[in-house]
Formats: structure tokens, C-alpha cells, sequence
């Protein structure tokens, strides 16, 4: 089986590789990984992975991909909602213009290849109802939700001429990132728990009362294998959706970490709150997934176990880190 991974380097993607390598899909092991990021931090890490490196925008480097026939992908690469908004041409290039092109790639195959694309929450927009379900309407706020919303129509669309197993998965802040500069909105959700596990100050971007949507990156992961093991008829009558996810205060998540790693750091926080975030990740309302949990996604299950599972690989890295130094 030949899997392939867009955004590869990064957070999930990397997170991924590692579950595909051990497991597989769906019992099935891989005969070969391609890999497709704009850089990688490091060599292939298994002889059956190999690494592209460039824009998925470069049609050169989607047709090197494709040279194997692909069995599975998993479409991760984006420019995310900050760095999108402030480049609109990026955005388009990469997060719409590119997964047309892949799509290209995928309806030349002689045997159409199954396609899990991860969407986001971004194509709900802001100033979300009193509740979120199956049936609320999609009306983005930035290009970025656009884009993902416009790529999940197509997706559909090729999917029902039959030349791609489509099954989309629309993702909420996924945690905890390492600190680094992302363009992601939401990058406070991540560094809460990178300072308050480290015992150094946070200054957070939204009150304590700001209510978000949570999911750890190993229950993403989980999300993602479980997309790509449905069989097409449990997705033909529906390719979409939106996952099941924990909903906490900021307030509660720092009590948390603070009952983990000790009181003090409950003083290690500031809270100065910015309106637009405040807005886009602090009032997210009460979601009921229940497309998605009747045909078997998930979440954490609970506050305690999110923290448990984070901080958990939190503390695992920063002992190697320790080691290497």
C-alpha cells in the first residue's frame, strides 16, 4: 500500500507518519511512504519513507508523487487562518489552487485513490449560533475557511464522478503544538500548555471565561486512521464531517495544569484579552457531532484525560530534549 502525506512536517503530520508506519491502514501495512512538505527537520526515518520537498503548489513535484499509484492520502498541507489572511495569493495557491491540482492527479489514476482531507472549523465563520450540529450553515469569516470550504465542495464533487474516495474531517484547535511561529490564530490554545508545563509566565490572549473546542493531536490522529479505514459505502451518502470535540473554559484547562504541575501556576498567568480572538476561539457554543460519532469518531473523552495525553508527551519530549542536550 502506497500512502501519501501533504504538510507532512508538520505538527499532525508528523504525528501521523509514525502511526502509518507502525500500523498501517486498516491492517493493511505500507509498502511505501511519500512525504511532501516545503522542508523537513530530518532524514527518512524508515526505508520505506520518502521525502519530497517543495510546494504542493508545484505540479513538477505532484506529478514525482503520483509516479507510484497511491492507494490512500492524507491532505494536510495549508497555510493556515493568520498567514492566509495576510497573504490572500499564498493562501489561494496553496490551500484551494493546489488541492485542485492534487485532485488532478488523483482523477488520472487508473484506480481512484481514497482521500482524507483535513478541513477546519473555520468554515463556520464567527458569530456562531447557540448551538452547532449537522445542519448549521457554513458562512466563513476569513479566506482560509473559504478555501477549505470550497475545496470541500470539490471534493465531493470528484468523489461522486468516482475519481476519489473522499472523507472529510473538519478539525478544531489541535494541541499542543511547540511553540513556534505558525500563523495560526490559534497558537495560544498550544502554548498555555508549553509555558504552564515549563513554569514560565503566559500572557493569554483571551479571558478565562472564553469557551473553545479541544483535541489533543493523538486523538486526531486517531480521527484521521479512522477516516481512512470506513469502507466507501459507510461514506457514500455522506463525506463531511465535523468531529466530536471536548468544550472547557481557558479558566478550566489552567486550573487543570495547575492541579498537574502545582498552584503556582495559576500566578504564572496574565489574561489580556483580543477582541478578534476572543471572538473567533473564546465563544465557540456547545457542538453536537452526531454524524460524526454514529459512524465512529471521537474525542478525548474528558478534560483530565486531554491533559493527561498532552502533557504526558509534553514531559516525554522535553526528557529527550534534556538528553540530547
Amino acid at each position: 500500500m502506497h500512502v501519501m502525506i501533504t504538510g507532512a512536517n508538520g505538527f499532525v503530520g508528523r504525528h501521523l507518519a509514525e502511526r502509518l508506519l507502525a500500523e498501517g491502514v486498516n491492517g493493511h501495512q505500507l509498502s511505501a511512504l511519500t512525504l511532501l512538505d516545503v522542508c523537513f527537520n530530518a532524514a527518512p526515518f524508515d526505508k520505506r519513507v520518502g521525502q519530497l520537498a517543495g510546494s504542493i503548489s508545484d505540479e513538477a513535484l505532484l506529478r514525482q508523487a503520483f509516479a507510484t499509484p497511491v492507494d490512500v492520502i492524507f491532505h494536510l498541507a495549508s497555510v493556515p487562518g493568520g498567514a492566509a489572511e495576510r497573504d490572500f495569493s499564498l493562501g489561494l495557491e496553496v490551500n484551494l489552487q493546489a488541492t485542485i491540482a492534487l485532485l488532478e492527479c488523483a482523477r488520472r489514476q487508473a484506480v481512484a485513490p481514497r482521500l482524507i482531507y483535513a478541513s477546519s472549523i473555520a468554515v463556520y465563520g464567527t458569530n456562531l449560533p447557540e448551538r452547532i450540529d449537522d445542519s448549521t450553515p457554513m458562512r466563513p469569516h476569513l479566506s482560509y475557511g473559504a478555501h477549505k470550504r470550497a475545496s470541500e465542495i470539490l471534493i465531493e464533487d470528484y468523489s461522486r464522478r468516482g475519481w476519489g474516495d473522499g472523507r472529510i474531517v473538519r478539525l478544531p484547535g489541535i494541541v499542543a503544538r511547540p511553540p513556534s511561529p505558525s500563523g495560526l490564530l490559534s497558537a495560544f490554545m498550544s502554548d498555555v500548555f508549553w509555558s504552564l508545563a515549563a513554569g514560565v509566565r503566559f500572557l493569554c490572549p483571551v479571558s478565562a471565561a472564553a469557551t473553545s473546542w479541544w483535541m489533543s493531536v493523538g486523538c486526531c490522529v486517531d480521527n484521521l486512521m479512522h477516516a481512512a479505514a470506513l469502507m466507501p459505502e459507510q461514506v457514500e451518502s455522506r463525506r463531511d464531517y465535523t468531529l466530536p470535540v471536548l468544550r472547557f473554559s481557558m479558566g478550566a484547562l489552567i486550573d487543570g495544569l495547575a492541579a498537574r504541575y502545582g498552584a503556582d501556576r495559576l500566578a504564572l498567568v496574565d489574561y489580556e484579552p483580543v477582541a478578534s480572538l476572543e471572538a473567533g476561539f473564546g465563544a465557540q457554543p456547545p457542538l453536537d457531532a452526531s454524524a460524526a460519532q454514529a459512524i465512529g469518531f471521537r474525542h478525548d473523552g474528558s478534560l483530565e484525560a486531554l491533559i493527561e495525553r498532552i502533557c504526558s508527551e509534553i514531559d516525554r519530549q522535553s526528557i529527550q530534549s534534556g538528553k540530547k542536550t
